[in-house]
């Protein structure tokens, strides 16, 4: 069970867990106990997925405002109000993103309470990793209702639910961060996409963002493209972002 002074014991048995949950997922993790919040967070980070931190509600708010995540997990016991209170702000704006509340309330009525504000799960402190990850996975299985399954281009399969890229009968492999970034592309296929937008999709909050380093991976990405005849462009539009479309 993880407790405040377990965190450290527990991190490296958290990596070798966490390894089961799809790769390249983006989580929101509002908790405003550092420690915890900082060993769930190094831990994911291992696995490859980033993980956003919020202490308050009203920065939570903000994130969710700019940034698109895989699963919320959320803490009710915030220094700003009762976390629940987010998670009704958001099922009011039809937010369908699964939020999973972690929280030390944990009698029948908190846990009721919980899911009829709409939480997805609910999960009471101290917590199993183990289990933790078993529904980070389960809740990411629920297809969305709102969007495709897959999206094409050219040669180009883009599965949204699996995040997986093929071409033709070729499993294309990338890097996190050039599927996070064709993931991007791909949702707004032939539109413009606005470069800070890609930055948010692709950087995590606190990653320092070298000022070629987004022009390097769509560079990469777009020879890994042409290279597999995917029959698709990355086109960039000076002083606005990129763009992907069927050539």
């Amino acid at each position: 069970m993880i407790r405040t002074s377990q965190c450290s014991r527990n991190h490296d048995r958290l990596v070798l867990v966490v390894q089961r949950v799809r790769q390249s997922m983006r989580i929101l993790l509002v908790e405003d106990d550092p420690e915890m919040a900082i060993a769930l967070r190094s831990a994911l980070a291992s696995a490859d997925i980033i993980v956003d931190l919020a202490p308050t509600i009203d920065l939570a708010t903000a994130a969710i405002a700019i940034t698109s995540y895989d699963v919320i997990v959320l803490d009710r016991g915030l220094p700003d109000g009762d976390g629940l209170t987010l998670l009704a702000d958001l099922r009011g704006t039809s937010c369908d993103t699964p939020v999973i509340v972690l929280t030390a309330k944990g009698d029948v009525a908190d846990r009721i309470d919980g899911l009829d504000v709409g939480a997805d799960d609910y999960m009471v402190k101290p917590f199993s990793t183990e289990e933790l990850l078993a529904r980070l996975r389960a809740v990411q299985r629920r297809p969305s209702a709102l969007a495709p399954s897959t999206v094409r281009a050219g040669r180009l399969v883009f599965d949204m639910g699996q995040r997986v890229a093929t071409i033709g009968d070729m499993h294309l492999s990338l890097p996190r961060r050039e599927l996070l970034l064709l993931e991007v592309l791909v949702r707004r296929l032939g539109r413009t996409v606005q470069r800070a937008i890609i930055e948010d999709a692709v950087y995590g909050f606190d990653d320092e963002i070298q000022s070629n380093s987004l022009d390097a991976h769509v560079s990469r990405l777009r020879k890994k493209l042409t290279e597999g005849g995917a029959r698709v462009e990355i086109h960039g539009i000076r002083g606005v972002g990129y763009l992907l479309k069927p050539s």
